[in-house]
């Protein structure tokens, strides 16, 4: 089976797991909209945002490279050296865990009267920090040992599964005003059972590589140099709406911000998509660009580019129909994030257009070089959310977020042409696809 054939397959296979997750998280939502109030998801959404963004930063951004270096190792059989990142991921994760949850220890008991509500939250949240943060990693390096499913399956299905549990068993035997508090507890501590599990998963798969006596020399500084401007990277672009989150939030009501946070996990769940199309590819790109094999590696990220792209007009003209319907699920208030939801989609677009360029740039060496256009995208994001949300409330919102988008696509763009001469568009694509079907009709 060719490239394109296998990405289509196997994003499939892996995009519809997630739908199905995704059913699941987004009948808990709604149903905490229904049973609990539009108030209480908000607050939930918000320590969700919280515990993700802390998820990332936690292991200082091994994970965000983890996928790279496994394919990498794998593709050169050195398992020492896939053992000696894995090590040094998880003390990052166990460190940065244990200090903060002293901090907001400290912080709970000097300042308990001061702080906002969400915050009496914090020992579940940190716990749940941990244990999604220790699946990044296991799952970027899972999917590096073409494994993506075994990869993607413990975020996308067991955690929707896990909520679900929570949710019922908060629901049944905790007192109104605790159920919340009791959810993010079995929530939390589910969740690191199954990090755990996890994690043998990986050791069993690491294990399968010969164990050399390889150089390590040089290889902690090339783990930071990705890895570094990676934190960034992922915290901009995986939680983008996350960020967004609790930017609106001192913008926005509570109960207002629930109908955005519902809108953009529903895109999340759509960009997942875009990133499993992306993700089957990786090993490959990796293992032709170590390999040096230019002209394969870029015709890797045009397919890529050409899946991707098909994939998120299907995704619009999918929000178009269904999207009314899907809201309306949460409670009639929430239909009002229709065009919101709709005006989100269309990031798709522009991200299939202007292809990956944070991954070319790492590949090349140059990670740290696309933090201006990412910098450059949150400051607009920041703009648009003070200049159109007064005005446009939940439009304005799904406006400013679309607008930093663009512009942050662009930028990337135009800084990898700049600075390597590639163009990772869409466009190299199309033009010898189409070169190459008018010169079948001239034969």
């Amino acid at each position: 089976m060719n490239l394109r054939g296998r990405l289509l397959s196997q994003s499939t296979v892996i995009f519809g797991s997630r739908i199905a997750g995704a059913g699941l998280v987004v009948g808990v939502q709604a149903a905490i909209a229904r049973m609990w109030g539009s108030q209480i998801l908000g607050e939930y959404l918000l320590i969700i945002a919280a515990v993700n963004l802390l998820a990332m930063v936690m292991p200082l951004g091994f994970n965000t490279v983890g996928t790279y270096f496994a394919a990498e190792y794998r593709a050169r059989q050195q398992g020492q050296l896939l053992w000696q990142f894995l090590l040094r991921s998880y003390t990052h994760v166990l460190f940065a865990g244990a200090g903060l949850g002293l901090v907001f220890l400290f912080i709970s008991i000097l300042w308990v009267d001061q702080l906002p509500d969400v915050t009496s939250y914090w020992m579940p949240a940190t716990l749940l920090a941990v244990a999604v943060a220790t699946i990044f990693i296991n799952g970027a390096v899972l999917v590096g040992l073409k494994r993506p499913y075994a990869g993607f399956f413990a975020d996308g299905l067991v955690r929707p599964m896990l909520v679900i549990a929570a949710f019922v068993l908060a629901t049944g035997f905790a007192a109104p005003s605790g159920r919340l508090n009791v959810m993010l507890w079995v929530f939390a501590l589910g969740y690191a059972l199954i990090a755990l599990g996890h994690l043998g998963l990986v050791i069993r798969t690491v294990q399968s590589l010969p164990v050399n006596a390889d150089p390590a020399e040089g290889q902690s500084n090339r783990w930071w140099r990705f890895a570094a401007p990676w934190v960034l990277i992922a915290l901009a672009s995986s939680f983008f709406f996350d960020i967004d989150l609790l930017l609106l939030s001192a913008l926005m009501g509570t109960e207002t911000l629930a109908v955005f946070g519902v809108s953009t996990r529903i895109f999340s769940l759509l960009t997942f998509g875009i990133s499993a199309v992306y993700a089957v590819s990786l090993p490959d790109m990796f293992e032709a660009a170590a390999r040096s094999k230019n002209a394969e590696f870029h015709r890797r990220i045009g397919d890529a580019n050409l899946v991707a792209a098909g994939l998120s007009m299907v995704l619009f003209l999918g929000v178009l129909l269904g999207g009314p319907l899907i809201l309306w699920v949460f409670g009639p208030g929430f239909v009002a994030g229709t065009m919101p939801l709709a005006i989100l989609s269309l990031v798709l677009v522009v991200r299939s257009v202007f292809g990956p360029g944070e991954l070319v740039l790492s590949i090349q060496d140059r990670p740290w070089t696309s933090l201006p256009a990412i910098g450059l995208g949150l400051v607009v994001l920041v703009i648009g959310n003070l200049a159109l949300v007064p005005l446009w409330g939940l439009t304005g919102a799904a406006l400013a977020a679309l607008l930093a988008f663009s512009v942050w696509s662009v930028a990337l763009w135009w800084t990898v042409l700049r600075t390597t001469g590639l163009n990772v568009s869409i466009f190299p694509r199309l033009e010898e696809l189409w070169t190459r079907s008018k010169s079948q009709e001239q034969i």
